[in-house]
């Protein structure tokens, strides 16, 4: 198993020095950058493409919930786990839509941090324990699409590349339409056909049509 490449992003430098030292001794993890700031984590990435980036939601450029929103429209490979000192609905809410993969309190002990990693860079969620069951499933119904069984769910900025692909919009004009690079949209496209284990875009079109997120 290779090591999950981690970046650290918090504006204080003693919280990632701890979260760094917690992590540090594990085999499989690697922290392969740190970041004070939103602008240093863009930078970062720019350099490294990372499997997790740790991010607190206060920042002092750029907040995290904007950081993160960033990273899942240009680099949807790389998963967001969000550690806060905030527990309230509007903050999770709102990381959750921006394309955060998980939410801890600042309190977590090592072993949920642990615990949350490696769900995430299995293709999960995590959210800490002190959020509500019902809170979480109510919203996660409502911004994802069900697949039949155990099958996999899209992001809402996948179903949107879905809609926009069976409506016959080229990649460019999708580019354009959504205010990302070409580049995302194949990105994008290339984990829509994965997770679903799709073969070309014809397959994509008769997905979108069996789920009525079209009309014919």
């Amino acid at each position: 198993m290779k090591p999950i490449k981690i970046i650290l992003a918090d504006d204080h430098q003693l919280f990632r020095d701890g979260i760094k030292s917690l992590l540090e001794d594990i085999d499989n993890i690697t922290i392969v950058g740190e970041a004070s700031n939103g602008r240093e984590v863009l930078d970062m990435l720019k350099e490294i493409i990372p499997d997790l980036i740790i991010l607190d939601i206060t920042m002092p450029d750029i907040s995290g919930i904007e950081i993160t929103k960033i990273i899942a429209d240009e680099y949807p490979s790389v998963n967001i786990l969000i550690l806060s000192m905030h527990n309230e609905e509007e903050f999770i809410i709102n990381t959750l839509k921006a394309g955060a993969k998980g939410y801890l309190p600042k309190d977590i002990s090592k072993n949920e941090l642990l615990q949350a990693i490696y769900q995430i860079h299995s293709g999960n969620e995590y959210f800490s324990k002190n959020i509500s069951d019902t809170f979480l499933k109510n919203f996660i119904h409502k911004t994802k699409i069900g697949l039949e069984g155990d099958n996999p769910v899209l992001t809402p900025r996948e179903i949107e590349i879905v809609k926009l692909v069976s409506e016959g919009f080229k990649n460019q004009e999708i580019a354009d339409k959504l205010f990302i690079s070409v580049r995302t949209v194949d990105a994008h496209k290339n984990n829509i056909m994965k997770k679903l284990k799709l073969k070309s875009t014809v397959d994509i079109v008769k997905f979108a049509i069996k789920n009525n997120l079209i009309k014919l």
